[in-house]
């Protein structure tokens, strides 16, 4: 026993239980029980048996468990979160008929978030922004990906991201940005795209790199939007600026876009309904993950499922993320998405949890920082009263966590 194992901890967490989602822990849910975590500088420390642990002359704090399940934090890896004004009446269009392809050439969809958010200030979008924020912090994410893509010009995506930045100070989460200028062609070049995708290359991404306003890139590679030899180019010049890759592919069709990614390295490719096993293999090969999408399958009434079986065959890791945006899955719920992700895509629990903490972790490029309970990792953890983890999938509505701890430190308490 190393009696001074502690000695540089802040706070050691005892009675709990953990769902680790470590591969590396030979169980299901990489479970384990009568575990002590030792917490330091915002890193997981220690992670000992018990009968390990000598805790006799630890003078921090001790976090008692009471008997509840420990994980990482929840990572949502694919949101829209900054934006202005609705679209509840597209919503009402497509139920009385219309495609999501109609509304969006008849000048509906992206478009009409865009002239939306271009009205607003960047103060005004983070007015709009706090509530969605807070709907996914209460039910236990820590981590949030907040894409641009509605704006459209050099000075709105810039306001979008530095929107998303801001709420970094507000309250106790991560938030990785993503510059999604390729999100739609805008109308000021609706006959030029290429001129659109120049801008985007030569002037506004090395801006957004200089700044150090996003994380990663981003394209949306179908034919309504950017086609192969455009989404190229501008992920040629976010490898360039030394940026990580995502891409919204083969949503609406076969696009070889998710492959194209894949093929510079890509973090995630996303949607994926249409994606065949030429391109499954393109993310094996490159590591990329997979990102699915319930919410706008859900809420687009969509038929075509995520080739999921194919993805487990051939060892694709699978993340889930709430799309949260206000066209095509305006629902701010990750634990939604669990849920979706196993009965409408057939995920199983323990598949789904590991969607939302290791796979999004590394959706983002942070595979080595989050998403697990192992010695080193980020120390972004969430404490339920709940018996086993598969309730986080089964059940939802009413489960919040009881401990929320981000970086190391204490940052929700129980609620009533």
């Amino acid at each position: 026993m190393q009696k001074n194992q502690f000695s540089q901890c802040e706070r050691v967490l005892v009675n709990l239980r953990m769902a680790t989602l470590d591969p590396a822990v030979d169980a299901p849910y990489g479970q384990l029980d009568n575990h002590i975590l030792g917490l330091c500088r915002g890193r997981i420390a220690v992670l000992v048996p018990r009968q390990e642990a000598d805790l006799s002359s630890f003078d921090g704090e001790i976090v008692d468990g009471q008997g509840g399940l420990l994980t990482p934090g929840l990572i949502d890896s694919h949101t829209h979160l900054v934006y202005g004004g609705h679209r509840a009446r597209e919503f009402e269009q497509r139920l009385l008929g219309k495609s999501y392809e109609e509304i969006a050439r008849a000048g509906g969809g992206i478009l009409a978030t865009v002239n939306a958010t271009r009205g607003l200030s960047q103060e005004q979008l983070v007015v709009e922004a706090r509530p969605r924020l807070e709907a996914l912090l209460d039910e236990g994410v820590t981590t949030v990906e907040i894409k641009s893509g509605y704006g459209l010009t050099m000075a709105d995506e810039l306001k979008i991201l530095r929107a998303a930045r801001a709420l970094v100070a507000e309250y106790p989460v991560r938030i990785s940005t993503t510059l999604l200028a390729a999100h739609c062609v805008p109308p000021e070049f609706r006959t030029e795209p290429d001129r659109y995708v120049e801008m985007i290359c030569q002037e506004l991404l090395p801006q957004v790199a200089e700044e150090k306003l996003a994380d990663a890139v981003d394209v949306f590679c179908e034919k309504i939007a950017f086609t192969l030899p455009q989404s190229e180019r501008i992920f040629a010049a976010a490898r360039q600026a030394g940026l990580g890759i995502k891409v919204h592919a083969e949503q609406l069709s076969l696009s070889g876009g998710a492959a194209l990614a894949a093929g510079f390295g890509a973090w995630s490719a996303d949607h994926l309904e249409c994606l065949d096993e030429a391109g499954v293999l393109a993310l094996q090969a490159a590591g990329t993950v997979a990102t699915l999408l319930p919410g706008a399958f859900y809420f687009l009434r969509e038929t075509r499922k995520p080739p999921v079986e194919l993805l487990r065959r051939h060892g694709v890791p699978m993340a889930l993320a709430s799309d949260l945006n206000p066209g095509t899955s305006p629902l701010a719920s990750l634990r939604l998405m669990l849920n979706m992700g196993c009965t409408l895509f057939g995920l199983t629990p323990e598949e789904a949890l590991a969607a939302v903490t290791r796979n999004a972790a590394r959706a983002l490029g942070q595979g080595d920082a989050l998403g697990s309970l192992s010695v080193g990792k980020q120390a972004d953890l969430l404490l339920w009263d709940i018996d086993h983890p598969a309730q986080l999938a089964g059940e939802f509505g009413s489960l919040r966590p009881r401990l929320r701890i981000v970086r190391g430190e204490v940052a929700h308490a129980p609620c009533g």
